[in-house]
C-alpha cells in the first residue's frame, strides 16, 4: 500500500470504499475521535506512528463523529455504538474484528494491530526482521545480523529481542566494550525483560569466563588432587562454559549442588541459572540441565 493510501480521513460517504470493501483484503483500523476529545488528540499520532511501522500491512481511516453523524447512528444500528471517544474499532473480512476505548500506550496499540496482522494471516515488518536477523546470527553471519539488529532498533527502540541480539553480535565480534555500550543504552521500560537480562548474564559469564580460561589447567589439577574443592569446580565451570562446553559447565555446578547445595550462600545454584540466561530457556542444554536441577531440589 502507498504511504498516502495507509493513513486516510474518512466520512460517511467513503466509508464502504475505506473501510468495509478494503478490509476485504487488508486489516483496516478505523479512528473515531472528535476536536473535543483530549485523549484523541494524544491516541491518534500513535495510531499514525504504528501503522507507518507496519510498512503498508494495516490501514488507517481517522473519523471525526461530529462531522459524520449520520455515519454514527447507522453503526449503532448495526452493533456499534460509539458511546465514547476515542474508539478504534479493527475491521477484517468487511466485519468488526476487535475494538478498544480510550488512549492506550503505543507498546498496548502495538499489540492490538499484531493480534489483528495474526489474525488477517499478516505479521509486522519487525517480526520478519527480527526472523532474518536471528537466522543471520545463528549461521554465524555476525556483520549482516548487527545490520539488520539496529535496523530493526531504528523503527522500534523498545524492542528487548533487537537490543537483546545486537549484544550478542557484539560480543560474537569480540567488541565487548560496545556490547556493554548498548547495555547502558537500553530504554528503562525494558532493562528488566529476559531477553536483556538473558544477554546481560551473557556477557558478565564471558568476562568471567575469560579470566577462568587461562587458569582450566591449575582447576583441573586441584580437583585431582581433591575432588571437594569447590571453589575449583565453580572457576573450572565458567572456563568450560567460556569454551562453549555447555553441559560440561553445568554438570560442574549440579557436582557442587548435589554435594553441598549451600556452599557460598547458594552460589552454584544461582551461577547456574544465569548460564540458563545466557544460553536462553529453550537451549538443549539448558533444558537437560534444569531437568537434572529440578531432580536434585525437589527428590
Amino acid at each position: 500500500m502507498a504511504s498516502d493510501e495507509m493513513i486516510v480521513d474518512g466520512t460517511e460517504k467513503t466509508f464502504m470504499q475505506d473501510v468495509i470493501e478494503a478490509s476485504r483484503s487488508t486489516p483496516v483500523l478505523v479512528d473515531f475521535w472528535a476536536t473535543w476529545c483530549g485523549p484523541c488528540k494524544q491516541l491518534t499520532p500513535a495510531l499514525e506512528k504504528v501503522t507507518r511501522a507496519a510498512g503498508g500491512r494495516i490501514k488507517l481511516v481517522k473519523i471525526d463523529i461530529d462531522a459524520n453523524r449520520a455515519l454514527v447512528q447507522q453503526l449503532a444500528q448495526i452493533g456499534l455504538p460509539l458511546q465514547s471517544v476515542p474508539t478504534v474499532a479493527a475491521f477484517w473480512q468487511g466485519q468488526v474484528a476487535d475494538l478498544f476505548q480510550g488512549a492506550l500506550p503505543e507498546s498496548e496499540i502495538k499489540r492490538f494491530v499484531e493480534s489483528l496482522l495474526k489474525l488477517a494471516g499478516g505479521v509486522m515488518p519487525a517480526a520478519d526482521l527480527l526472523a532474518e536477523a536471528r537466522v543471520a546470527m545463528e549461521a554465524e553471519r555476525f556483520e549482516e545480523a548487527g545490520g539488520l539488529f539496529s535496523a530493526l532498533l531504528q523503527d522500534d527502540p523498545e524492542n528487548p529481542a533487537a537490543w537483546a541480539g545486537l549484544i550478542r553480535v557484539l560480543m560474537a565480534l569480540g567488541q565487548e566494550d560496545q556490547a556493554r555500550d548498548a547495555l547502558e543504552q537500553i530504554p528503562p521500560a525494558i532493562t528488566d525483560h529476559a531477553e536483556i537480562n538473558g544477554a546481560r548474564s551473557a556477557l558478565l559469564l564471558a568476562e568471567e569466563g575469560r579470566r577462568a580460561s587461562s587458569q582450566l589447567g591449575e582447576f583441573e589439577r586441584r580437583l585431582a588432587a581433591n575432588a571437594d574443592d569447590h571453589q575449583a569446580r565453580y572457576d573450572l565451570a565458567a572456563a568450560l562454559n567460556a569454551g562453549g562446553r555447555r553441559a560440561e559447565a553445568a554438570e560442574a555446578l549440579l557436582h557442587i549442588i548435589k554435594q553441598d547445595r549451600a556452599w557460598n550462600d547458594d552460589a552454584a545454584r544461582l551461577q547456574l541459572l544465569k548460564l540458563f540466561e545466557a544460553w536462553g530457556l529453550t537451549d538443549p542444554a539448558t533444558l537437560a540441565a534444569r531437568r537434572k536441577l529440578s531432580a536434585l531440589l525437589f527428590r
